[in-house]
């Protein structure tokens, strides 16, 4: 990691430039449009993905392998907003999933007529808040979308892509360090904020955020990208398996040929224990699960 250690601290702070002269360096921060997703530009590097251990057997994280992801890309530098994700719904009239599953005091359970516009908040959405109550499908719908808005190649990410940058350089099991009670500067999750909302024991921190959060409200990783640890999930492009098996090592996603029982979803979200908060966790879900902790982080490809 040290090829990165150095670029990012000279990371090039720069305003959001809606035309193709902006710099696609490492490090470089741009925006394709006034209602495109500001990127950070991320450098190739290496790093060990996974981690020997899991909550059981189906939740194992491992085994652990070096990945070599020698490209460079462009990450969101925060989840996709509601203000970003209507303004698809609104050019294409594109339904995505209603009836959104949240927690009704027991488990989580489908409520209907629950979807973005209304997850479950028991306030009105915010514009700068991540888009939530979305599916995979909604989330590829809307990756095709920009990319056709935008002239621009935009994508899920790789899970292999999403935890290298969510692990920021660091090999510790989360990417605050080891403690799980400490990660409130950078991860909004379940913590002394939520107490009470959920059955299982909060982080010891307080992040400020008892639910949902504005994007961009707590610190930023070690490559200018926000909230890549809590906050909502955010679904991959890859199918899931477990343990990894023929997982490419290069940061290409893992995709089967015929149906995909369950895709990738990593992050964490505001109401998640620490446990599920490490940059190695894997979510697993259906296509067309719609839940009021889902959303939506992308990436553009860049030519090398």
């Amino acid at each position: 990691m040290k090829n990165i250690l150095i670029f990012l601290f000279t990371i090039i702070a720069s305003s959001s430039l809606y035309s193709q002269e902006v710099s696609l360096n490492p490090g470089a921060i741009f925006s394709e449009c006034e209602h495109c997703p500001e990127m950070v530009v991320v450098p190739p590097g290496k790093f060990t993905m996974g981690y020997d251990g899991g909550v059981n057997e189906e939740r194992y994280e491992g085994p652990p392998h070096e990945v070599q992801i020698s490209y460079t890309f462009a990450i969101g530098k925060y989840e996709i907003t509601n203000s970003q994700f209507k303004k698809f719904i609104d050019s294409t009239n594109y339904k995505p999933g209603t009836n959104c599953r949240m927690w009704t005091g027991k488990t989580v359970e489908l409520v209907k007529g629950l979807d973005w516009r209304n997850p479950g908040y028991g306030k009105p959405i915010d514009d700068n808040e991540p888009v939530a109550c979305v599916s995979w499908y909604d989330a590829k719908a809307y990756v095709e979308w920009l990319s056709d808005f935008s002239g621009k190649s935009y994508r899920l990410p790789s899970e292999a892509e999403w935890e290298y940058v969510a692990r920021g350089g660091t090999d510790t099991l989360w990417a605050w360090g080891n403690d799980p009670d400490e990660g409130c500067k950078i991860a909004n999750y379940y913590d002394q904020s939520a107490a009470g909302l959920r059955p299982w024991e909060p982080a010891k921190c307080d992040d400020g955020q008892r639910i949902i959060a504005k994007v961009g409200q707590l610190e930023p990783n070690i490559f200018g990208v926000y909230d890549i640890i809590g906050n909502v999930w955010e679904w991959a492009e890859d199918c899931y398996q477990v343990p990894y098996k023929n997982q490419p090592n290069d940061g290409k996603p893992f995709l089967i040929s015929g149906k995909c029982e369950k895709r990738v979803v990593r992050g964490g979200a505001w109401h998640s224990r620490a446990t599920w908060q490490k940059p190695s966790f894997r979510g697993r879900d259906t296509e067309d699960f719609v839940t009021q902790v889902f959303g939506i982080r992308v990436v553009r490809d860049i030519e090398n």
